[in-house]
């Protein structure tokens, strides 16, 4: 069974928002030369690589509810400029959207187990995804999404 990752979008106000800044991330690494890869930095290195890369994804809370998950595709470890230890988290950059979940506000990131990860939306999801996000955060405070 695979473990995931749980983690805060912070700057970002939804999906939309999430896949602009993917992007430009990726317009800029073109503009470089460079193949457009999308990751995330963290100060952590996961303890539990291989079971986060035996299917894991990345759950990324937005604005108080996780919305989304983008599946892992490595773990890299690194030593940066400063020599701290880092590690990039290389991510498949479809984004996936979930059933809503609300979350508190956390430091960092979490692990997540598979029976405690919300469902993808799938098809159903277009009629919620066409919603205002004003109705959507409404409707998950009231635990109905």
């Amino acid at each position: 069974m695979a473990l995931h990752l749980l983690k805060l979008c912070v700057g970002a106000e939804s999906i939309e928002d999430l896949a602009a800044h993917i992007e430009w991330r990726f317009s800029i690494m073109r503009a470089q030369g460079l193949e457009p890869e999308q990751f995330h930095t963290t100060r952590m290195l996961p303890k539990r690589m291989d079971e986060l890369l035996d299917g894991g994804s990345l759950y990324w809370v937005i604005k108080g509810n996780v919305q989304v998950r983008q599946r892992l595709k490595d773990i890299r470890p690194f030593i940066d400029g400063e020599g701290i230890s880092r590690c990039n988290l290389v991510l498949h950059p479809e984004l996936i959207a979930t059933n809503w979940q609300p979350r508190r506000p956390f430091q960092g990131w979490r692990y997540l187990v598979s029976a405690d990860a919300p469902a993808d939306l799938g098809s159903a999801g277009a009629e919620i995804a066409d919603m205002p996000m004003e109705m959507q955060q409404e409707l998950a405070s009231l635990g109905l999404l």
